[in-house]
């Protein structure tokens, strides 16, 4: 699958990037009570194959949705119960995003797995909006 918009050519470029998908993601939250949902940070890694979608400018049909959520989201339930880290709604969201490109196959496995170590050691800098110097 192509992308419309580059991915980031750096595990630095990343980490402002899941902020800015992150906070984009967040702003749904006062609409949850819209639909008569209640929704959280803790919900928001529901979120990110739609806003890595998206970011990288692809079209949002049932087939792309599908590669997206499936990756992001049955690798998130079999991997939630023994990584504590993904209790964090921020770091739970950024292995959702990461997922999903790798569903989109847009990044490979490797990529995919040194991508969420980095993520994890710098994940204060997301949470902090530090990540935002890297731009």
């Amino acid at each position: 699958m192509k992308a419309k918009r580059k991915i980031p050519s750096t595990k630095a470029l990343w980490l402002p990037e899941i902020e800015a998908a992150y906070k984009d993601a967040k702003a749904a939250i006062p609409f949850g009570y819209a639909v008569g949902s209640k929704i959280t940070e803790h919900d928001l890694f529901q979120m990110a194959p739609s806003v890595c979608l998206k970011f990288r400018g692809i079209k949002n049909t049932e087939t792309t949705r599908k590669k997206a959520t499936d990756a992001a989201l049955t690798s998130y339930v079999a991997n939630k119960d023994m990584n504590p880290i993904l209790i964090d709604p921020h770091m739970a969201f950024a292995f959702c995003y990461i997922l999903s490109h790798y569903g989109l196959e847009l990044i490979g496995e490797a990529e995919g797995e040194e991508l969420l170590c980095y993520i994890e050691d710098n994940l204060e800098k997301i949470k902090s909006g530090e990540s935002s110097i890297y731009f």
